[in-house]
């Protein structure tokens, strides 16, 4: 029996003009959703293979994380358990990125964390797509697809440089829709493309209040990832153990648990341990604070000098450890456009936006940003369809790993450090929404 570990992002973003009198408001609509998903087709992407990170992938890397943590840290005092997919995120607002001029381009550089010009960045994202698009070549211990698509007004006319961009680094081609006369059947196709490239895990992906026919364009990225254990986790030993949630609150899960030398550091307070994929080029890493109450003080510590730390020091295959680690679901739905005006994202969703880079005119906004993601630990893997620094040396602790209390979680690209999904579990036995 195999053991799969797999994740998914779908990003979906929508451009929509609004008249009223002789008042010119502006409406851009982005709606991020994530589950597990296996992309149709792979898009050609105009990047060179490159064995190694180059410094424009590390710095697109190093955005793309700094801006994961800052996203976490505005949703984390959010209840419960909490998942992401920055990677995603940061790829689809890349590329509406791609059309921004002025003063919105300059807030949403900064918020994102884009350190590169324009002309260096989106070749810097193709360059970092094509590097993650080489792990399907490991077989049928990896697959990792990403597919990028925009589907426009029929007849509405963007600049060609704006689609030659996202054609040739995003791979996204240009679909065209009628938004204008058949809303309805344009949210049909959409969402059909989604369903396809979610293995249909990912059903009416746009609810019918979202379009209407002012939508000129919209923007969908989707990324799946899928993963055997390096070494799996017997079925026969999964039993049912107490989570501690809270002090003095326990549930009883299934806990999964083998005896594994893998990766592995140890701090005053935090446990990490590292679960490789087949191949070893991407990973889950497990953030575990050593007190039943230690979370909120571990995410205050999430920074990205932490974070390079922890990861850094995990020194592999010389701590056997016995593992356990709970079964679990988690899904999310976050509406983004507060979070991100409240990031320094402001003039991209009011009537100051400056899109022209997409059509030439200034008549477009950002209405909505909407994030949704699923993921599904078991033994047969992973299923997704995002302050004080006490650094210390790495140490063998030889003994037990037991993930029985709320840790934080995430899955990343060990070649080019690239965090591809980001969260925290706090109730294993929340059951997720349908």
């Amino acid at each position: 029996m195999k053991r799969w570990v797999a994740s998914l992002s779908v990003t979906l973003m929508g451009l929509m003009t609004t008249l009223s009198g002789s008042t010119l408001a502006r409406e851009l609509t982005i709606h991020p959703q994530l589950k597990i998903s296996s992309p149709k087709e792979s898009p050609v992407i105009t990047a060179q293979r490159t064995s190694k990170p180059t410094a424009e992938i590390k710095a697109v890397v190093k955005g793309n994380n700094a801006f994961a943590l800052d996203l976490y840290h505005q949703l984390r005092n959010q209840q419960g358990n909490l998942f992401v997919s920055p990677y995603s995120l940061s790829t689809a607002l890349a590329m509406t990125y791609a059309g921004a001029r002025g003063e919105t381009a300059t807030e949403m550089s900064k918020v994102l964390h884009f350190t590169l010009g324009q002309e260096d960045l989106h070749p810097a994202f193709a360059a970092l797509r094509t590097q993650l698009d080489a792990q399907k070549q490991q077989g049928e211990g990896v697959q990792l697809k990403i597919a990028n698509r925009l589907w426009g007004q029929k007849g509405y006319e963007f600049l060609k440089p704006f689609n030659q961009l996202t054609r040739n680094y995003y791979g996204a081609e240009l679909e065209e829709v009628d938004f204008k006369t058949e809303t309805e059947q344009a949210r049909r196709t959409i969402n059909k493309w989604v369903a396809q490239q979610t293995q249909e895990k990912i059903q009416d992906l746009i609810p019918p209040d979202i379009l209407n026919s002012l939508t000129r364009i919209v923007l969908t990225n989707a990324i799946y990832f899928k993963g055997s254990w390096l070494k799996p986790f017997d079925p026969a030993d999964t039993k049912n153990k107490p989570f501690t949630v809270a002090p003095g609150q326990q549930v009883d899960v299934p806990m999964m648990s083998q005896e594994a030398s893998v990766g592995y550091a140890e701090f005053d307070g935090l446990q990490v341990l590292e679960l490789p994929y087949v191949g070893k080029k991407t990973s889950m890493v497990i953030l575990l604070p050593k007190k039943v109450d230690g979370l909120a003080q571990l995410e205050q510590q999430l920074t990205p000098e932490n974070i390079h730390n922890w990861l850094s020091s995990i020194d592999d295959d010389q701590c056997p450890e016995f593992i356990q680690l709970p079964k679990f679901k988690v899904d999310a739905k976050f509406e983004l456009k507060r979070v991100l005006s409240k990031m320094g994202m402001v003039s991209a969703f009011d009537d100051a936006a400056d899109f022209s880079g997409m059509n030439g005119r200034k008549d477009l906004f950002l209405k909505e940003a909407i994030h949704q993601t699923f993921v599904n630990v078991d033994e047969l893997g992973t299923e997704a369809a995002g302050a004080t620094a006490a650094i210390g040396e790495a140490r063998c602790g030889g003994g037990n790993f037991s993930a029985n209390r709320p840790f934080i979680f995430l899955i990343r690209d060990r070649e080019s450090g690239s965090i591809l999904f980001l969260g925290r579990l706090v109730n294993p036995a929340a059951s997720p929404t349908p």
